[in-house]
C-alpha cells in the first residue's frame, strides 16, 4: 500500500483555517489594495509637510492605518499559498502583495528622514502641545536613536524600492523548499510505500527501524545535493544582500545591524554562543548515552531522532492533543485556558492542521492585527506534533493578548520575544506529563523528549547561529561562499557540537541549505535565548508556590506589552535578565540534571 499525501480538498472542512475572516474572497482582497492605494495618494501630502505636532500626528497615524491594511493584504495572500503553493492565483496574489509592500515602503520612505531632521527639543515640544502624539513617545525616541543608520530621503527611497530584488533569494528558495523539491518514496517498517515530504521527514527519522532511518536521510539529502550549487548560490546571494544593506547603513557588521533593530547588544549573541560552548560536554554526554542505550556501534545524524525507550506508545491524535494542552497549561490561569480553548475550537477558524499536497512545511503562528491568530501545522499524530501544537498555540497566544492591549504600532512584538511564550508552553506541558506519569518507561521517553528539545532548541540553534556568524564574517572580510566553503562550515560545526560519539555523514554537510532561516538574517539564536527565558518563567510559575499566582500576573502583563516597550525591558519586567549568561547557565543546568535522571532510570 503507498500512503500519498491528501489533496487539500480531502481535508476536512473542520481542520482547515478560515482565512474567509481576514477578507470574505480575492475581490474584497483586491477592494482592499485599491483602498490602500487610494490612500498611499493622501501620505504623500505630508511629505516636506512635518513642520507641526499636528501635522507629524496626522501623518504617523495615516502610515499605521496603512500598515495594518497592508499587513492583512500580505498575510491573506501568503497564507493562501503556504495551504497549497502550486495554485497560480495565490502565487500571484503573493507576487502583488510583495511589490505593493515594496511600494508602501518607498512611498513612506521620507517619514523618517524628516522626523530625524527635527531636534530632540521640537519632538518633545510636539509631543507636550498635540494632544495623541504622546502615544508615539517610544517610536520616537527609539527613532532618535536609530538616526546614526537613517539615511537621506533619497536614499531611503532607493533602499525601500530595492526591498523586491532583495527578497529574491529567499522567495526563489521557498518555491525550491515547498513545491519543486521532490524526495521519492520508501518502503516503512510496515510494508508501506511512503512518499517522503518535508513534513514527514522527521516522523520518518523517528522509526524504530534503523533502515527506514537511514533510507529516509539518504533519500532526502540527496535531493538537495542534487541542487547543490544552486542551493549554495541562494545562500551565498541571501548572505551578501545582508552584508550589503548593512554596510550601506553604517554598521560595522550584518550581526549588529540585525540586533540594533530591537536594542539588543551584540555580546547578548556572542555571550550566547560562549555559555552554550561552555556545555558542550553535557551534549557529548548525552550522544554517549542514546549511542549506549540504542546499542550501536555507530550513532550516524540519522539516530538522534529515534526515542531511545523502545515499545513506548508515542501516538497521540490532534483531538487527544488539545485535551492534553489544556491540562498541561492550567498553572496559567482560567483566563488563558479559556482564551485557548476557543482558539482551538474547529469552528473559530485558527489552525489548520494536517499536511496535504503543496502546502508549507513546518508549523507557524501569524495573522492580522484585526482578527484572530491563525496556525499552520502539518499533525502527524506523533508526541512531538502535540509539542508542536504547544508552541505554536503560544505564539497565538501571545499575539492575542498584545494584539488586545496594544495599538497597532505597539502590537507587533519582536523576534527576541516571539519564541518565550511558545517555549513557556512547551515546558509546562512537559512538566505536566512527567508529573502526571507512573509507567517508568513513558517517564523515560518524556525525559527523552524534554532532552530533545533543549538539543534542538538550544544547542541545535546555537549552531546555526555560529553557522550564520561565520558565514556573514566570511562574506564581509571578501570572501566566496561556495557549496565547498558552506559544506566545509558546517562540518566542522557538526563535529564540535556532537562530539567523538556521532559520526558525521558526508550527506549531513549540505543540510544547512534545509534551514529556511538562514533566509532570515540572526534569527535562530532567538529560539535558544528564548527557551532559556521560558525555563526560568516556567519554573517561577510551578515553584513559588501562592508567589506562583504572582510569577503568572508577571507573565500575562509579559503577553500583554507586545512591543511597547525593548525586548531585553519586557524581560526583566518578568524577572529575566538576559544581558547576564545566568539564565542560559541555569536552563543548561536543568539539561545536565535531565541526562543524569534519564541515566539512573535506565541503568
Amino acid at each position: 500500500m503507498e500512503l500519498k499525501q491528501k489533496r487539500r480538498d480531502e481535508i476536512p472542512q473542520e481542520y482547515q483555517w478560515k482565512l474567509e475572516h481576514i477578507y470574505e474572497s480575492a475581490i474584497k482582497w483586491q477592494e482592499s489594495i485599491d483602498e490602500l492605494q487610494n490612500e498611499l495618494k493622501e501620505v504623500e501630502k505630508f511629505k516636506g509637510n512635518l513642520n507641526t505636532g499636528q501635522s507629524l500626528l496626522d501623518c504617523l497615524n495615516m502610515v499605521n492605518k496603512i500598515d495594518e491594511k497592508l499587513s492583512s493584504i500580505f498575510a491573506y495572500a501568503r497564507m493562501r499559498l503556504d495551504e497549497e503553493g502550486s495554485i497560480p492565483s495565490s502565487q500571484a496574489m503573493t507576487d502583488k502583495a510583495q511589490t505593493l509592500w515594496v511600494k508602501v515602503l518607498s512611498t513612506v520612505s521620507f517619514v523618517d528622514p524628516e522626523i530625524l531632521a527635527l531636534s530632540k527639543e521640537d519632538i518633545q515640544n510636539f509631543i507636550s502641545s498635540t494632544p495623541g502624539l504622546e502615544l508615539y513617545n517610544h517610536y520616537l525616541n527609539d527613532l532618535m536613536r536609530k538616526k546614526p543608520h537613517v539615511l537621506s530621503a533619497e536614499i531611503e527611497k532607493i533602499l525601500a524600492d530595492s526591498g523586491e530584488i532583495g527578497n529574491a533569494s529567499s522567495n526563489i528558495y521557498n518555491m525550491l523548499k515547498d513545491t519543486d523539491l521532490k524526495f521519492g518514496t520508501i518502503v516503512d517498517e510496515n510494508g508501506d510505500t511512503v512518499t517522503v515530504t518535508q513534513g514527514r521527514f522527521i516522523s520518518l527519522l523517528q522509526s524504530s527501524d534503523r533502515r527506514v532511518r537511514k533510507e529516509t536521510f539518504e533519500l532526502y539529502y540527496d535531493a538537495y545535493l542534487n541542487l547543490k550549487n544552486t542551493m549554495a548560490s541562494l545562500m551565498s546571494s541571501n548572505v551578501k544582500k545582508d552584508v550589503f544593506f548593512s554596510k550601506t547603513r553604517n554598521f560595522n557588521t550584518s550581526l549588529e545591524a540585525s540586533l540594533h533593530e530591537n536594542n539588543i547588544p551584540t555580546t547578548v549573541y556572542e555571550q550566547l554562543v560562549k555559555t552554550v560552548n561552555e556545555f558542550l560536554p553535557a551534549l557529548h554526554k548525552y550522544m554517549g548515552l542514546r549511542k549506549k542505550v540504542l546499542k550501536l556501534d555507530e550513532l550516524h545524524a540519522y539516530d538522534l531522532y529515534v526515542p531511545i525507550v523502545e515499545n513506548v506508545e508515542s501516538k497521540i491524535s490532534y483531538e487527544d492533543a488539545k485535551v492534553k494542552l489544556v491540562e498541561g497549561l492550567r498553572p496559567l490561569g482560567e483566563e488563558y485556558i479559556k482564551a485557548m480553548q476557543e482558539g482551538m475550537k474547529s469552528e473559530n477558524g485558527w489552525i489548520d492542521v494536517y499536511e496535504n499536497e503543496n502546502k508549507s512545511s513546518g508549523a507557524y503562528a501569524w495573522g492580522t492585527y484585526s482578527t484572530h491568530p491563525y496556525v499552520l501545522l502539518n499533525y502527524d499524530g506523533k508526541m512531538d506534533d502535540m509539542f508542536t501544537l504547544a508552541h505554536e498555540m503560544g505564539h497565538a497566544m501571545h499575539s492575542f493578548y498584545s494584539n488586545a492591549n496594544q495599538p497597532y504600532m505597539y502590537a507587533g512584538y519582536s523576534l527576541f520575544l516571539a519564541e518565550v511564550a511558545s517555549t513557556v508552553n512547551e515546558a509546562l506541558l512537559m512538566e505536566y506529563m512527567l508529573k502526571s506519569t507512573t509507567d517508568k518507561k513513558m517517564v523515560a521517553y518524556l525525559l527523552n523528549e524534554y532532552l530533545e528539545q533543549f538539543r534542538t532548541t538550544v544547542f541545535r540553534q546555537v549552531m546555526f547561529a555560529e553557522f550564520e556568524a561565520k558565514t556573514h564574517e566570511m562574506v564581509e572580510d571578501g570572501q566566496a561562499l561556495t557549496m565547498e566553503t558552506l559544506n566545509g562550515v558546517y562540518r566542522e560545526l557538526n563535529e564540535k557540537y556532537y562530539g567523538k560519539d556521532v559520526i558525521i555523514d558526508d550527506k549531513l554537510d549540505i543540510e544547512w541549505a534545509r534551514i529556511p532561516h538562514f533566509y532570515r538574517a540572526f534569527y535562530v539564536y532567538q529560539y535558544a535565548t528564548g527557551y532559556s527565558s521560558a525555563i526560568a518563567i516556567s519554573q517561577k510559575i510551578l515553584q513559588e508556590g501562592k508567589k506562583g499566582e504572582e510569577a503568572t500576573t508577571a507573565y500575562l502583563e509579559f503577553l500583554k506589552a507586545g512591543g511597547s516597550d525593548y525586548p531585553i525591558n519586557v524581560l526583566k519586567k518578568v524577572g529575566v535578565d538576559m544581558e547576564s549568561p545566568e539564565p542560559v547557565r541555569e536552563a543548561l543546568k536543568v539539561f545536565e540534571g535531565l541526562i543524569n535522571q534519564l541515566q539512573e532510570l535506565l541503568s
